[in-house]
């Protein structure tokens, strides 16, 4: 049973139609928030609402592209309109189609994966500050990446996760005095339908994935999402510009065997 840990917090959640954005909206309004789905698909978004409302929750879809200052500048008026006031942003949108080593990356495909994994967070972290200031605080939880933090490849996406914790530790430094927090969670590998989609075709390679991670299995969305209902809340109050790795030990290495 919940206790309500974000009541009546008007929290923006982008990227928040599937995987552990939409997670993240579900256990947000559990714990009393007052959700805001951000995402550019719309039928799917709507769900994540619907699902919301069905048990009880209170909950909106905006549509927009996070990464355009337009669609950012609308979604920031739209939840002023609503509620008034912004508690909590989580910059959650990530995209990583396309990417790979730097030799063979296409300039596009860099271009637009920075635009989505950096971009998108800096502008809505621009739109909600001065609101932010006016209700007296707030909470800004990012999703960088242990990619940003070891080498796993995809480069476009480890060096805009890579700049997101610089960026969003100095959040944390500028605007502390106003009571705006900055946090990172930095997930390692968590289930969601794209990432189960490409590794079922690739069985021994997931079995290998897992045998990585010394508590013997991936993330599940679940997991992420109670970070960020912690760094979100007031529980958290003297957490700021931190960097929250959640990898299932993975980082911290393997077991050596004798």
């Amino acid at each position: 049973m919940s206790c309500a840990r974000l009541k009546d917090k008007v929290a923006i959640i982008t990227g928040a139609a599937g995987g552990i954005g939409s997670e993240m909206a579900r256990v947000f309004a559990r714990e009393g928030a007052r959700v805001v789905v951000n995402d550019v698909a719309v039928d799917a978004g709507m769900a994540v609402v619907e699902s919301i409302r069905a048990a009880g929750g209170e909950a909106v879809f905006v549509a927009g592209n996070h990464a355009d200052s337009g669609d950012v500048q609308a979604l920031v008026e739209q939840v002023l309109e609503r509620y008034g006031g912004i508690d909590v942003l989580v910059n959650n949108a990530i995209s990583t189609d396309g990417d790979t080593t730097i030799e063979a990356l296409d300039e596009a495909v860099f271009d637009r994966v920075v635009a989505v994994c950096m971009k998108g967070p800096f502008l809505c972290t621009k739109a909600v500050i001065p609101h932010m200031k006016a209700r007296g605080g707030g909470s800004i939880v990012t999703l960088s990446s242990v990619n940003a933090l070891f080498g796993f490849g995809e480069t476009a996406y480890t060096a805009a996760k890579g700049g997101l914790i610089s960026m969003m530790r100095l959040v944390a430094a500028e605007y502390g005095e106003w009571k705006i927090r900055s946090n990172v969670i930095c997930p390692g590998t968590i289930e969601t339908k794209t990432c189960m989609d490409y590794w079922q075709r690739f069985p021994e390679g997931f079995e290998k994935l897992k045998a990585m991670y010394p508590l013997g299995r991936i993330g599940q969305a679940a997991d992420v999402a109670n970070l960020a209902v912690f760094l979100a809340s007031d529980e958290s109050a003297f957490v700021t510009g931190s960097i929250q790795v959640i990898d299932g030990g993975l980082l911290a290495g393997r077991r050596f065997e004798q």
